[in-house]
């Protein structure tokens, strides 16, 4: 598939100095397999990697769409024994985990391969951990915590919004809280990415637009993360002129292999970022309400998004510009930038119907008290460029609100 609509001008370069960058520690894990039809190449790759008893980890959404089913014919034309496992639901808990486990166990697998959303890749990381290192999700909440080797997995995603396939963090939420821990190691990742656009049409309008936003979301907060660096900037900044660009354009046109597959690049790129530069505000203030709201987290972030852009202006607001630049949106004053990055989310939420307030979410101010000190607690936060005290987070509820 060829993809012109995004390349970069031209620009006449002048000589200029270049100041050595902070040090980082950039360290990428998956191979990726990318363009239409490439999900064929399924039972090829595991018997590349050796597997030969296959867990696939799915949702029961996706049955009608053929995806899985078609995951399962080609891993069986290849020879190998697949046992499917499609009790995932949105954001899964410790609860799905350990019945795929069980599943697992049973069958006795060698090989993971997850098909479908963020929700199902998490699930089988999750399965990962505790299938090869046993105990519980919460011994691994944080990083590098499995002292055992992992089996191989694929993750072959079928919307084009978390990244991740391209990410080493399992997101579990606790059964009982609802509060979600990050499990990541390195053994956890993916060893190989299918991105196949082709995966991504079925998906309904609205399903397209909410993880659109939030792979935009990965791509500016991990642009201005306190962990950014050379490497994970222009993964950001490229995923974010992708997505961008492409957004708008597979809400008018749904059958648009093409832009669907730009989605899909973005967003992969986004989550290449988030691993090497993590997050920030918005999504450490979205996990709350989607633990005690259910408000799916697409629209969560994308709504608090816009006043963490402002939050964090006086900090990064020369980053903010360059995202804004990027895609046309600044040909002028730089201290604009910010409130036109957050004026751009907006509008494409409201173009996509999607609430913008929370407000229109059903979210009551009295429990702000509470979402922000739980919100003060998660991982993501620590990374914002600006440090948030839980009245931080407070003001950014209400003015979400």
């Amino acid at each position: 598939m060829m993809i012109r609509t995004y390349q970069p001008a031209p620009a006449v370069r002048t000589p200029t100095s270049f100041a050595l960058p902070a040090s980082f520690d950039f360290h990428p894990l998956t191979r990726v397999v990318f363009g239409p039809g490439t999900l064929a190449r399924l039972g090829e790759l595991v018997r590349e990697l050796c597997g030969s008893r296959v867990l696939l980890v799915t949702d029961p959404g996706l049955k009608a769409v053929g995806h899985p089913g078609r995951a399962v014919a080609l891993l069986q034309e290849a020879g190998l024994s697949v046992f499917l496992f499609d009790g995932v639901e949105e954001n899964p808990t410790t609860h799905h985990v350990n019945n795929a486990l069980a599943f697992a166990q049973k069958h006795r697998v060698d090989f993971i391969v997850a098909v479908g959303g963020g929700s199902s890749m998490d699930c089988a990381k999750g399965v990962n951990f505790l299938l090869t290192n046993g105990g519980t999700m919460a011994d691994y909440k944080g990083f590098g915590l499995a002292k055992k080797p992992m089996l191989p997995s694929i993750g072959v995603p079928t919307t084009a919004g978390t990244g991740s396939e391209a990410q080493s963090f399992a997101l579990i939420a606790d059964e009982k809280t609802h509060l979600k821990m990050a499990c990541g190691d390195r053994k956890a990742a993916f060893r190989v990415a299918i991105l196949d656009p082709e995966l991504t049409v079925s998906q309904p309008a609205s399903v397209s637009a909410i993880t659109g936003i939030d792979a935009m979301t990965h791509a500016i907060e991990s642009y201005v993360s306190t962990k950014r660096n050379l490497y994970s900037q222009s993964f950001s900044r490229e995923a974010w002129r992708m997505l961008d660009g492409s957004f708008e354009r597979v809400q008018r046109e749904p059958g648009n292999v093409e832009a669907r597959g730009v989605m899909q690049l973005g967003a992969n790129l986004a989550g290449l970022a988030i691993e090497n530069a993590m997050l920030g505000a918005a999504h450490a203030c979205a996990n709350p309400l989607t633990a005690h709201y259910g408000l799916t987290h697409g629209i969560a972030v994308g709504i608090l998004l816009p006043h963490v852009i402002r939050f964090n202006s006086p900090v990064v607001g020369h980053f903010y510009a360059d995202l804004a630049r990027e895609v046309g949106l600044l040909n002028g004053d730089a201290h604009a930038a910010p409130e036109v990055l957050a004026r751009r989310i907006r509008h494409l939420m409201e173009g996509a119907k999607l609430p913008t307030r929370l407000a229109d979410c059903g979210v009551s101010p009295g429990i702000f008290s509470v979402l922000a000190e739980e919100a003060g607690q998660l991982w993501t936060g620590k990374f914002n460029p600006r440090p948030l005290a839980e009245e931080d987070i407070l003001a950014l509820y209400e003015s979400a609100f």
